[in-house]
């Protein structure tokens, strides 16, 4: 069936569904250049005012996942199972996720990302560890996963390549906060990425990517949906980013985080996530564990061991010590009382102008740079002492840092009784 990209616009510019053909016709023509970039941005633009359909996200996404390779663990003798977050401030969860999932005998392709603006990624906190490896073949991932159960990579350019060229068009015509559009970048990767149960952490608050608690509910909705059409054991949780997770915003002291929930010191509020969406995956994959034993296996040693497997394969050194940042200054609170507000999105800027992130994909990031905060909501502070510490190899831009923090956070001098917000507000399956 022929089609024409005017007549595919014109059908979303009138609020009309597009047709099954439509769809898959567009996202091949598109990815073979025969689609032009304003074309294709009219049509973005459509589908960001006047939205799709389940039909239509669903074929959609499956449009995008043809346009590429899919790949195959059915070789492997254990189940596999996945995380996506959708992005925030000290998110390093995913580093000791794996290797915790992985020690009980579940496979964990993790393909993730770099980071970009205030969120930060992944794959740069890894590439902190001196040698470690991001870039692996599909062969090499397969292997990996059969020998040692958990991978942390760089999806390879086969992978869903018409949601890569799509990508940076959204990214550049603002229209990018489209649900079905994010719906189906993040699930067509995943989907085509070959696990059998993905958990989704879709964050709401300042430091995320939704803002409102409808918006993130709607998106981590329509992406369940995707995983079940799909034929993917996919489950969501909905977790609070209005504050920063742990103690730290940047790369190699995330991996430093991670190192310390490995070993039992970790952050409260980090080792409960942890726990949560591994409680999760372990029963998508259909190995389901109790929470108090998957708590102890992130602490005893067990979910540590598997890290060190994981980053030796990877290149990397267990034991080298991670890069710091060769400067930092205090930020110190100018009053005593009780913190009442950090702010995710602001500390997150904050680490992003230090060098810990990226403004455009390609940018350097420094692994050192970021930013530790000393305190949280509820806890007393005294007039003086440090509440946040930056950390950069480049002094210059510490006042740019300091600039994003103004208005950050709020000490309130007089008795409050402090009620701190439910770090996972619901469960969508």
């Amino acid at each position: 069936m022929s089609f024409t990209a005017v007549d595919i616009i014109k059908t979303k510019r009138d609020k009309q569904e597009l047709s099954d053909e439509q769809i898959d016709w567009v996202i091949d023509a598109y990815t073979k250049g025969e689609v032009d970039p304003e074309q294709m941005s009219a049509l973005a633009m459509g589908i960001f005012l006047n939205g799709m359909n389940r039909r239509e996200i669903a074929r959609w996404t499956q449009a995008m996942i043809d346009s590429g390779i899919r790949l195959d663990f059915s070789t492997l003798d254990k189940p596999t199972a996945d995380k996506h977050s959708t992005g925030g401030v000290g998110d390093m969860i995913t580093l000791p996720l794996a290797p915790l999932i992985a020690s009980f005998g579940v496979a964990v392709p993790q393909l993730s990302g770099r980071g970009l603006g205030h969120t930060g990624g992944t794959l740069d906190k890894l590439e902190s560890i001196p040698s470690f490896n991001c870039n692996l073949s599909n062969d090499d991932i397969l292997q990996q996963l059969a020998e040692t159960g958990a991978v942390v990579c760089a999806a390879s350019a086969d992978l869903a390549p018409a949601d890569k060229k799509l990508y940076a068009l959204r990214d550049v015509t603002s229209t990018v906060e489209s649900i079905p559009l994010i719906a189906s970048s993040i699930m067509s990767k995943k989907i085509a990425e070959g696990t059998g149960a993905l958990v989704l952490d879709v964050k709401v608050g300042s430091g995320a990517f939704m803002k409102s608690y409808e918006q993130a509910k709607e998106l981590a909705q329509t992406m369940v949906d995707l995983g079940k059409d799909a034929g993917v054991n996919t489950v969501a949780l909905l977790t609070n980013m209005d504050t920063p997770l742990g103690w730290a915003a940047g790369n190699a002291i995330e991996v430093q985080e991670a190192l310390d929930v490995m070993n039992g010191k970790g952050p409260d509020d980090v080792v409960e996530l942890t726990v949560a969406l591994a409680v999760e995956m372990l029963k998508a994959a259909g190995k389901p564990t109790p929470e108090a034993e998957v708590r102890e296996a992130l602490t005893n040693g067990q979910a540590l061991r598997k890290w060190r497997e994981m980053v030796t394969a990877q290149g990397g050194d267990p034991d080298a010590p991670l890069p710091k940042a060769k400067y930092s200054r205090e930020i110190l609170a100018p009053k005593s009382g009780t913190l009442t507000k950090l702010d995710a999105l602001a500390v997150g800027v904050a680490a992003w102008r230090l060098g810990a992130g990226r403004a455009r994909q390609g940018d350097p990031v420094q692994a050192g740079a970021g930013v530790l905060f000393h305190v949280k909501p509820g806890d007393k502070v005294i007039e003086g002492e440090p509440l946040l510490t930056l950390l950069t190899d480049t002094p210059e831009k510490f006042e740019a840092a300091e600039d994003s923090l103004k208005g950050a956070y709020e000490i309130c001098e007089t008795s409050v009784d402090f009620q701190k917000p439910p770090l996972i507000y619901e469960r969508i399956d």
